[in-house]
C-alpha cells in the first residue's frame, strides 16, 4: 500500500526583523503557519489562505531578489517530512511581509505564538529546518 502524500505550505510572516512561530496544539512544538493545499489551489494561494485563516493576517507575498522567472512570490524553499498518520508532506515554504504593529488573531490550531528575532530563533526548541527556514525568511530580500 502506498503511503499517503500531500502537498503543504509553511509561511513565515516577517515583521521587521522578526518572524512568527506558533506553538502547534496537536504537535506540541514551535512551527511556522501552514497546512495542506486544497483541491485546485496553487501553493501561493494556499500560503495566503493559511496565513489569513490561522492568524487573521493578510501578508504581502512579494517577489524575492534573485528569484528565477516563474517562481511564486515569497517562495524560499521546499522540504519533505513525515507527518505521522498524515503521511509524507511535500512542503513549499514562503515568507510574507507583515506591516509593523500587525498582530495575530489566533485560530484553534495553536495556543501560543511568538515573534522572534534571530537570536531567539537560535534558541527555539523546534525541528532544525524550522530554524533554518526562519533564517532564510529573515534574510530574504524583497524585489
Amino acid at each position: 500500500m502506498t503511503e499517503r502524500r500531500a502537498f503543504s505550505v509553511a509561511v513565515y510572516a516577517r515583521r521587521g526583523t522578526q518572524v512568527l512561530v506558533i506553538e502547534h496544539r496537536r504537535l506540541k512544538t514551535w512551527l511556522p503557519i501552514g497546512g495542506e493545499l486544497e483541491a485546485g489551489e496553487t501553493p501561493l494561494e494556499a500560503a495566503k489562505r493559511e496565513l489569513r485563516e490561522e492568524t487573521g493576517i493578510d501578508g504581502a507575498f512579494r517577489p524575492l531578489v534573485g528569484a528565477l522567472d516563474g517562481v511564486p512570490a515569497g517562495l524560499i524553499g521546499y522540504e519533505e517530512h513525515q507527518a505521522g498518520s498524515k503521511g509524507m508532506h511535500m512542503n513549499f515554504v514562503f515568507v510574507a511581509q507583515v506591516a509593523a504593529g500587525v498582530d495575530v488573531t489566533p485560530n484553534e490550531e495553536f495556543s501560543a505564538w511568538r515573534w522572534l528575532h534571530r537570536a531567539e530563533l537560535d534558541r527555539l526548541e523546534s525541528p532544525l529546518n524550522v530554524r533554518q527556514f526562519g533564517y532564510l525568511a529573515l534574510d530574504a530580500v524583497f524585489a
